[in-house]
This record gives C-alpha cells, sequence and structure tokens, in this order.
C-alpha cells in the first residue's frame, strides 16, 4: 500500500483513467479495478475486495463504479469517493451526450439510416437476451427463486405495476427462505388481489405497455427525469441491464421516446467506455435536452454514489443480516422476470419494423451466437456495430 495518500487531483486522474478503459461491461471493469488497486497496488486483500464486490452485486447500482466510489473514499474520504465516481463516469458521460446530439440531427426517414438502425436494434435484442441468461444464472441459485422470476414474468406481462411484483417478491422469498410458507402464500394472494383492484391487466406478453403520453419528446422537464432516473437507479438489482424495465416503463410508456429510440439509447451506449446504465443518460436527452440528460444521470447515478459515501462503514455489517438478503435476493429474481418480458415486447416491436423476419432472425442470431462464444471485452461493441453493418447492406 502506498506510504502517503493521494491529492484529490490525483484520484480524479487515476479514476477517469479507468473511466476512459472502461471497456467490455461490468466484467470487464471490475477485472481491471481487481487487477490495479487488488492485485498490483495491494490497496486492499484480495479477500475484502471479494467481500465488497458480493456487498455491491447485491445491492442495487452499476458494481464497478460503487466499487470506484468506496476505493475512492478509501482514499480521500467523502470527496475522494465523489471525485473517483466522477472520474469513472465522466468519458461515458460526454461520449454519450455528443452521440444524442448527433443523434437528433440525423435524418433517421433515409432508408440507408433506418437500415442502419434496424440492424442495430436486432443486435440489441441478442444483447438484452445474453444478459438475461447471464443474470438468471447469476441471480436465480433455487427452485423458489425460478418460481418468483415465472411468476414476476407473467405479472409484467399483464402490466402488473413494478412495486407489487418487487415488494410481494422480496417479502415471498423471505417467508420461503425462513419456511413459513403460509405466510408466503398470504403476501403473493394479498399481492393478486392489489394488482386486480388497482386495474393491472393488459393485453398479454406480445403487447406492448400501456402507451400514456404525459409529455412530448424534448419537454420534459427536469425533476421528473431526476425522479425516473432515481426510481430506475434504486432498483438495479445484477447489473445495468436490469435498469431497462424500469426506463423504458417511463421512457416508452409515457411517450417522451419511441420503442426505436430506447432501443437505439441501448446500442450507442454499448459501443463506448462506460458503465451501460449510462443509456439513461441519452434517454434523458431525447426526452429534455440537455438539463433532462444530466438530471436523468444524476438520478439514476445517486444511488450508487450514496450507498458507497453515507453507508461506506456500515455496509459489511448491515450486508451479514440474513433477511435482508433473502429479501433482496427474492427482489433481484423477480427483476429477472420482468425484463425477459421487456426483451419479448422490444423483440416484437423489432419485429413489426424488420423488412425481412428471415434476415433479421439471421442477424439476431449471428450476434447471439457470438456474445456465447467470444470472449471477449469488446463482444457487445462489435455485436452492435457487426448487426449495424449487415442492417445497412441486408435492408437498405
Amino acid at each position: 500500500m502506498p506510504s502517503s495518500e493521494p491529492s484529490a487531483g490525483a484520484i480524479f486522474a487515476r479514476f477517469l483513467r479507468f473511466g476512459l478503459l472502461a471497456w467490455g461491461g461490468p466484467v470487464a471493469q471490475i477485472a481491471m479495478i481487481k487487477r490495479e488497486l487488488v492485485e498490483e497496488e495491494r490497496w486492499v486483500e484480495p479477500s475484502r475486495f471479494n467481500r465488497l464486490l458480493a456487498i455491491y452485486q447485491v445491492l442495487p447500482g452499476p458494481e464497478a463504479h460503487e466499487l470506484c466510489v468506496h476505493f475512492g473514499m478509501m482514499k480521500g474520504k467523502r470527496l475522494g469517493g465523489l471525485l473517483a465516481g466522477l472520474g469513472f463516469m465522466l468519458p461515458g458521460l460526454v461520449l454519450v451526450l455528443a452521440m444524442a446530439w448527433l443523434y437528433q440531427r440525423l435524418d433517421v426517414k433515409q432508408p440507408e439510416i433506418t437500415a442502419l438502425f434496424v440492424g442495430v436494434q436486432i443486435g440489441v435484442i441478442a444483447l438484452i437476451v445474453r444478459a438475461v441468461h447471464r443474470i438468471a444464472d447469476h441471480t436465480l441459485g433455487s427452485p423458489w427463486l425460478w418460481a418468483i422470476a415465472a411468476v414476476a414474468a407473467i405479472g409484467a406481462a399483464f402490466d402488473v405495476t413494478f412495486w407489487i411484483t418487487l415488494l410481494a417478491a422480496g417479502l415471498a422469498y423471505s417467508a420461503l427462505a425462513g419456511k413459513h410458507y403460509g405466510r408466503a402464500a398470504l403476501v403473493l394472494a394479498i399481492a393478486v388481489a392489489l394488482a386486480i383492484w388497482l386495474g393491472g391487466q393488459s393485453e398479454g406478453v406480445l403487447g406492448s405497455s400501456k402507451i400514456i403520453p404525459h409529455a412530448a419528446p424534448g419537454s420534459v422537464g427536469p425533476a421528473v427525469l431526476f425522479l425516473s432516473g432515481l426510481k430506475a437507479g434504486l432498483l438495479t438489482f445484477g447489473g445495468a441491464y436490469t435498469a431497462i424495465p424500469f426506463v423504458r416503463d417511463d421512457a416508452v410508456g409515457r411517450g417522451w421516446l419511441s420503442e426505436g429510440q430506447f432501443l437505439d439509447s441501448l446500442a450507442l451506449s454499448g459501443i463506448i467506455p462506460a458503465p451501460l446504465i449510462i443509456f439513461a443518460t441519452f434517454v434523458g436527452y431525447i426526452a429534455g435536452g440537455l438539463a433532462g440528460a444530466l438530471a436523468m444521470t444524476a438520478g439514476i447515478f445517486l444511488p450508487a454514489f450514496a450507498f458507497a459515501m453515507l453507508f461506506f462503514d456500515q455496509l459489511e455489517r448491515v450486508i451479514e443480516d440474513e433477511r435482508l438478503h433473502s429479501f433482496l435476493e427474492g427482489v433481484a429474481a423477480a427483476v429477472v422476470g420482468l425484463i425477459a418480458v421487456t426483451a419479448v415486447r422490444l423483440a416484437w416491436h423489432v419485429s413489426q419494423s424488420t423488412p425481412s423476419i428471415v434476415w433479421g432472425f439471421s442477424i439476431f442470431a449471428a450476434g447471439l451466437a457470438a456474445l456465447y462464444l467470444w470472449r471477449s471485452k469488446l463482444n457487445v461493441p462489435a455485436v452492435v456495430l457487426g448487426s449495424a453493418l449487415a442492417g445497412a447492406i441486408l435492408f437498405a
């Protein structure tokens, strides 16, 4: 461990460098942080790093970003944590703002541009399907968790509001883990009754969520976008892909973005060095301009800063509470169900705008195969760019 503590500027520069090299998603980002700060410089022992990673994996927010804030806190207290987190996210923030600005100035009605983005959207469906499988492998460790994910998916298919689903999943699994089966059944019964009372039933799995055009694109206020981002940030269990249903619920469900624009936000955010959750910045820009982008970014990243900065000393003690473990595991299982249904809905939308289902499925299958077979931190941007090229060639 270094003999003297780094300055605030040195902390910011160190994590800014991590942000510039943050290719390949959370696994590659965490591996980079571990290699330099744990294995090479010994900021903490490997065993402590593993405990910290386990803690942040069960808390909402992008784990790599939360680890950066935590390490910054170790070297520079709260100011160090703030600067470390800002440094890590700044490159992605600047790049996604630039891409959103350019995106709004594209003539997407040109056949060549349309074909390119159809290809991109097909590639994004492959990314989401792979992510659902990976998250499920990590999250669904028991038959009860699989059952909770399935019930949550059924609820999402009938447009049951997510807060009923997530709260019921957490409480039910807490009861099941303690072998209180009657209590779990009661939780499920109350959740079903509440969902029916609130009129949460809709069209079915292949139908899209009800569109409620509360505000036109570009006119959404910063306060609304901040709260939307905060909701998603607090419910992001198991990686940035788990934020998709919650951001889409507002962005598409309230008419701020089209389904295609939402998919484009995911695609363009996947080809830059950044936590994928930065796609919310793109959504905020389309919905409310620069102020909206910054507001939504602040909301979605706030929990990642807050957990590390406010509960730095308490995290390891709190996480030992088995009741909290069970509740969060149930919530995480439900999120898997929600994102699976969201993937189906997004795929249904893309299938309606694809000129050739055969070629579209071929692009999807090739992208999915690349994600499974090519173990590289560049596979996500490669799939996005390859799908765009295939779309431009096959659909123009």
